[in-house]
């Protein structure tokens, strides 16, 4: 399947995470098959690129535009228009990312 460009907006919530992220994210994505390649406006407030695939509603990839690394494994469950993913800051605190997605 060709679905080049879906545009989408996100809100997310940070748990079990200390510092203050932003929680609006713009999203724009092109899928072909079960592959996925994006950009998006991240909780750190820069430009996110990635790219990956998704299977079962598991998105799995890498990810670039944050402080911790110039690229990052990336996993994300979705169901419906609702996600969760694994969070973590660079002082060692761990958490989740859960948020609502809806777009076309």
């Amino acid at each position: 399947m060709l679905n080049c460009l879906q545009l989408f907006l996100a809100v997310s919530l940070h748990l079990g995470l200390e510092n203050d992220y932003n929680n609006i994210h713009p999203h724009a994505r092109c899928t072909v098959d079960n592959h996925i390649s994006g950009i998006y406006y991240n909780s750190e407030n820069n430009i996110s690129l990635y790219t990956g695939f998704e299977h079962n509603g598991f998105e799995l990839g890498l990810v670039t535009g944050y402080s911790s690394n110039d690229i990052l494994p990336m996993i994300r469950y979705k169901k419906n228009n609702w996600f969760i993913s694994p969070a973590y800051e660079t002082d060692g605190n761990y958490g989740i990312t859960i948020g609502l997605e809806i777009g076309r």
